[in-house]
């Protein structure tokens, strides 16, 4: 009577390849491998081909969670977040938060989105720190004194910036510490007022920020660059309010009385709605009586009935280049990339009479 041979199911006859079995198929050693997973810059070009190859033929998958208990790498990215103003129409941190989570998910991270204090800058930062729960931060709220940079780099935090270190900017040649990509808003607002200039106006209004606002006075610098380039006067044709529907409103009240500007510029799409509403109350028609402009190509812009013509920022890409500014502060050997400054567009609707 034959022998029975009992055979295992065919889930367990063969177990997944190993790095070893990588290494084996490769002709390489095991350290050669993990390079090739982990930190592709050091092999040759050649070699790195050869393990690849060897990695898609046995169909070999990394431990990632070994990795990350090996490396304390924890493959995410902390952001903090804070809701939308209300009575604002600034929503426009929804398209660059959707965006870094995609190109973060493509280079192998998650975003982990975290609430702080209103009145505290740095809070929720220090716990994802002390538990080394994040691998590095992104960092939204860029103004003159941000805290969160010098506590970060105070810290040796990895961080990339949206938006420029202003006090470097402000305060001279001193090269910053650590990588940001920022939007040229002074750019944007000089688009928006040729625009107007160009279309015959004369008198162009700036509705912007509060004076301490860097971002703010960057983009009111735009407005009165393009005027004075033209020879043309900007005194008694600029207002500096709170970022909001009413303020916006009763600026744009005050200046059609004392200043009987012809069009607007505005520093958000926020204020120019409230433009759009003391325009609305007198019976002017924008882009036929008043050209109105926006910042921010908000949704609310792009609902307006007849549409609010707007700067529009490259959040997008703006997300994107994060993300690889990100990928050279975490790789091995560490790279820290210049600033980035990108160009933003200008979208033309109905408000600047197009």
């Amino acid at each position: 009577m034959g022998r029975t041979v009992r055979r295992l199911p065919t889930a367990y006859a063969a177990a997944p390849p190993t790095l070893a079995d990588v290494a084996e198929r490769a002709g390489v050693s095991r350290q050669t491998v993990s390079n090739a997973v982990n930190n592709p810059e050091l092999l040759r070009a050649d070699t790195l081909e050869r393990v690849r190859a060897a990695i898609r033929e046995l169909g070999y998958t990394p431990n990632r969670a070994a990795r990350n208990l090996r490396t304390r790498s924890t493959h995410l990215i902390g952001m903090r977040f804070a809701p939308a103003q209300e009575g604002t129409a600034n929503a426009t941190m929804d398209r660059f938060v959707h965006t870094l989570v995609e190109a973060s998910r493509e280079a192998g991270y998650h975003v982990l989105l975290f609430a702080g204090e209103d009145d505290d800058p740095v809070s929720g930062y220090g716990e994802l720190v002390r538990s080394t729960a994040v691998d590095a931060f992104v960092v939204t709220d860029t103004y003159l004194g941000n805290p969160q940079s010098a506590w970060l780099e105070g810290r040796n935090v990895p961080f990339v910036a949206f938006g420029r270190p202003w006090d470097d900017v402000a305060g001279a040649p001193a090269r910053p510490r650590h990588p940001w990509v920022d939007v040229d808003g002074a750019a944007g607002t000089r688009l928006a007022t040729d625009h107007l200039l160009d279309a015959g106006h004369t008198r162009v209004a700036w509705i912007g920020w509060r004076k301490d606002s860097v971002i703010g006075e960057d983009r009111r610098q735009g407005w009165s660059g393009a005027l004075r380039s033209r020879g043309l006067p900007t005194t008694g044709l600029a207002s500096r309010v709170e970022d909001t529907v009413p303020s916006g409103r009763e600026a744009a009240a005050v200046l059609l009385d004392e200043a009987r500007p012809t069009g607007f510029v505005c520093a958000s799409d926020t204020l120019a709605m409230g433009v759009l509403d003391t325009l609305a109350a007198r019976g002017l028609r924008p882009g036929e009586d008043i050209a109105v402009v926006g910042f921010d190509d908000s949704q609310v812009a792009q609902l307006t009935p007849g549409g609010l013509t707007s700067v529009r920022q490259p959040l997008e890409e703006v997300a994107v280049e994060v993300v690889a500014a990100l990928e050279g502060l975490l790789s091995v050997p560490r790279r820290v990339r210049a600033g980035v400054l990108l160009s933003p567009t200008l979208v033309v609707r109905g408000s600047s009479g197009s």
